[in-house]
């Protein structure tokens, strides 16, 4: 399993996520509803966590911003699960 540091970032509903495992993607991608990310195999399944409301991806990083509602202890995992699925996919 691919291990991820979560930082906080200036809006607390916003968390930075970065590995050692390589890229998240080629290029940028941001998304700010679902519907946006339509297409995108990352940014879609980010989305698919209840409480996610914003998508930032780029070579580095992933930042996931959820509602003000869901909170951070359910949300990190389900996002990690789906990073680690992400990467290992690459690597098939």
């Amino acid at each position: 399993m691919t291990n991820f540091q979560t930082q906080p970032t200036p809006n607390p509903n916003s968390r930075k996520i970065t590995t050692e495992a390589g890229p998240f993607a080629d290029e940028m991608a941001s998304f700010g509803s679902a519907e946006e990310a339509e297409g995108h195999a990352l940014g879609e399944a980010l989305f698919g966590v209840a409480g996610i409301e914003n998508v930032l991806i780029l070579p580095d990083f992933v930042t996931v911003t959820k509602t003000e509602s869901a909170e951070w202890q359910l949300v990190t995992p389900k996002v990690e699960r789906i990073l680690s699925e992400h990467f290992d996919a690459e690597r098939s």
